[in-house]
């Protein structure tokens, strides 16, 4: 089974690199209910206003948002934005755990994508942006736009 990245990515979450300096990644299992699964394969998810939190030692998915499918959900009600819980190895939680509680981290979620036929979530381990962090990520991608041009018309 040759598929590219792109096609094995389910939703991404675009404000994530804009807002935040990330640190780390890390990928994340995430147990998922079957009408779930529908909505992601018809591509209905979002992870914009969504977040991480450790709670009891464990991660936990909050505010995405995956729409139900009118023929997938007939005999479950289904909560397009419950909390998920997110799949992770004990060492890789007790570093973000330490990170996010001691050096004042956040934990954002990147991307949803298929590998096989799992799905898995793309964590980091990020701090916030302040507003000049934001112009000067935003005039470095300008000029290596502008490198670029200048570099093809040569």
């Amino acid at each position: 089974m040759s598929q590219k990245q792109s096609d094995q990515t389910i939703a991404l979450n675009r404000k994530a690199l804009h807002e935040y300096s990330i640190e780390d990644r890390f990928e994340a299992g995430i147990v998922l209910q079957g009408w779930e699964v529908k909505s992601l394969r018809a591509g209905r998810v979002q992870l914009d206003q969504s977040y991480v939190i450790l709670k009891k030692g464990e991660a936990w998915l909050l505010g995405a948002n995956m729409t139900p499918l009118s023929t997938a959900s007939t005999h479950v009600i289904a909560d397009p934005q419950r909390t998920r819980k997110l799949l992770l190895n004990h060492s890789e939680l007790n570093k973000l755990i330490g990170s996010v509680e001691r050096k004042g981290y956040t934990l954002i979620p990147l991307s949803l994508y298929w590998k096989g036929k799992h799905v898995k979530l793309s964590i980091a381990l990020a701090k916030g942006k302040k507003q000049h962090d934001k112009r000067a990520s935003e005039k470095e991608r300008d000029w290596q736009r502008d490198k670029a041009r200048i570099i093809k018309n040569l």
